[in-house]
């Protein structure tokens, strides 16, 4: 279902055909933000299995209705991490996979004198070390939001930590390898780059006003 990418050795790129049939429809600017929010959720839901393939398990005994028989469970808890607004979308999917993960939520916004990201809500679960991480967030465009979250939840003790995403751009991808090299990031596209306003091209437009509504 995943690939690595060949230029981004650290970068997984979905090419199942279901994902890339649902990524058309949300690039699409026709569709509106019903159908727009289900896709997230959907494409979420898919990628979710190939990023959670290397969970630690531990064996159980159950009792069927006709023995007992050892099968597997999760041995550590997970923490979906969304970025607000738009990374809520992609955390339900995943949540509809894993409702007995926990989830911890980062909001940040530009400081528009110092171009920075700053933080305006932090909720994190205090054992966030407990076991893996997944930070979601739809777009990563230039990497500074990207890598300031992951910085914080590394500072609040996460070491096993990827990210998901729907759509990256290079310049987004070569940051967060610069600032964070041992993450593994997920994704159904690398675009071909950002304009001159910061938009990802050919990209999706603004995730959360397309997702709420609100464009």
């Amino acid at each position: 279902m995943g690939r690595p990418h060949q230029t981004f050795p650290n970068v997984v790129v979905f090419d199942h055909p279901l994902i890339q049939h649902k990524l058309t429809y949300l690039r699409d600017k026709t569709t509106s933000h019903r159908p727009f929010r289900a896709l997230l959720y959907q494409i979420a839901g898919l990628m979710v299995f190939e990023v959670t393939r290397e969970l630690p398990v531990m064996p159980v005994e159950v009792q069927t209705p006709v023995e007992r028989t050892t099968g597997a469970r999760l041995s550590k808890s997970v923490t979906v991490v969304p970025v607000l607004r738009s990374g809520l979308g992609m955390a339900e999917g995943i949540l509809e996979m894993m409702p007995e993960a926990r989830v911890g939520h980062l909001g940040l916004a530009r400081d528009e004198k110092t171009l920075k990201p700053a933080v305006y809500l932090r909720r994190l679960p205090r054992d966030i070390d407990a076991g893996p991480v997944i930070l979601v967030d739809p777009m990563l465009a230039t990497g500074g939001s990207a890598s300031e979250a992951v910085h914080i939840l590394r500072e609040a003790g996460a070491r096993d930590l990827r990210m998901i995403c729907l759509v990256a751009a290079p310049e987004g991808i070569k940051r967060l390898g610069a600032d964070h090299p041992d993450l593994r990031l997920y994704t159904a596209a690398i675009d071909d780059r950002l304009n001159e306003h910061g938009f990802i091209c050919p990209g999706l437009g603004d995730a959360g006003d397309r997702m709420y509504g609100t464009v």
